[in-house]
C-alpha cells in the first residue's frame, strides 16, 4: 500500500470524524438539559429546573413540563451571548470545512492538480479546527461556570449541575479538533514542503511525443546533408586514390 494510498484512507476517516462532531455540536442547541438541579423533598421529588443557551424550563414530579423562552436579549450576561456566537461560529466554520474537504480530498476529482487539492484540504482542516477550538472555549467556559457557582459558598441563589449537553459538546468539538488537526498536518506538509520534480531535456514524464511536420522537415534536412557529407569524403578519398595510382607506375620504371 503506497503513501497515497494511506493519505486517502486517512483524508476518509477524518471527513467522517469531523463530520460526526460537527453533527454532535449541532445537537446541542436543541438539548435542552445544560444544566440541571433538583428540589426535592424527604418523600416525592417536587421539581426539575433545567436550561440551555436560550431558554429555561421545569418539570414537576408528574411529569408535566413547561419551558419559557430568555424574554430580553439584552437582560443576558456577556458570557452567553459569547457562548453563542462562539458556538454558532464553530457550526458555520465545521459546515465550509466540509465543503472544502470534500472538493480537495484525493478520492474525489473534483478539484486540479495534487498541490491545489492539498492546498484546499488544508484550509478546510484549518476551519474544523478553528471551530473545534471555538466550540471547546464555549463549552469549557460555560462548565466552569456553573463548577464556579456551585462551589461557591457566598452564592446563595439557586445553585445548578453540569447537564448533558455540555457533555455531548465537548465529545463532539474534540472529534472537530482531532479530525482537522490531522487534516491540517497532512495537508501542509503536501501543500507547502513539495518541490517541483526535476527532469532533465530528454525527458518527458507522462507525455507521448508526436513529430509535426517541423520535425520531420528538419529531419530530412539533417539526413540530406549527411548523405552530401558522405558523398564529398567519398570523392575525396576516390582523389586521393586515383593520385597514388598515377604516381606509383611512374616511379616504377625510374
Amino acid at each position: 500500500m503506497g503513501y497515497r494510498t494511506v493519505v486517502m484512507y486517512t483524508e476518509i476517516g477524518c471527513f467522517v470524524v469531523c463530520v460526526a462532531g460537527w453533527i454532535l455540536v449541532c445537537s446541542t442547541q436543541p438539548t435542552e438539559i445544560w444544566t440541571w438541579s433538583e428540589v426535592s423533598s424527604i418523600v416525592i421529588t417536587s421539581a426539575n429546573y433545567y436550561s440551555n443557551l436560550w431558554k429555561d424550563c421545569v418539570s414537576d414530579s408528574t411529569g408535566v413540563s413547561d419551558c419559557k423562552e430568555i424574554p430580553s436579549l439584552m437582560a443576558l450576561n456577556w458570557d452567553i451571548h459569547m457562548c453563542r456566537a462562539l458556538i454558532i461560529i464553530s457550526i458555520i466554520l465545521a459546515f465550509f470545512g466540509s465543503i472544502l474537504v470534500l472538493v480537495g480530498m484525493k478520492c474525489t476529482k473534483i478539484g486540479g492538480s495534487e498541490i491545489t487539492n492539498a492546498k484546499v484540504t488544508f484550509a478546510g482542516g484549518m476551519n474544523y479546527l478553528i471551530g473545534g477550538m471555538c466550540a471547546m472555549v464555549a463549552f469549557s467556559y460555560y462548565a466552569n461556570k456553573i463548577r464556579s457557582e456551585f462551589h461557591n459558598p457566598y452564592y446563595n441563589e439557586q445553585k445548578f449541575e453540569i447537564g448533558v449537553g455540555v457533555f455531548i459538546g465537548w465529545g463532539g468539538s474534540t472529534l472537530l479538533v482531532s479530525g482537522g488537526l490531522i487534516y491540517s498536518v497532512l495537508a501542509g506538509r503536501e501543500a507547502f514542503n513539495s518541490k517541483p520534480e526535476k527532469y532533465s531535456t530528454t525527458q518527458y514524464p507522462d507525455y507521448t511525443f508526436v513529430p509535426s511536420r517541423r520535425s520531420y522537415a528538419s529531419s530530412a534536412r539533417t539526413e540530406i546533408t549527411g548523405t552530401r557529407k558522405s558523398r564529398s569524403s567519398s570523392r575525396s578519398s576516390i582523389s586521393a586514390i586515383s593520385s597514388t595510382t598515377k604516381q606509383t607506375p611512374s616511379n616504377a620504371y625510374v
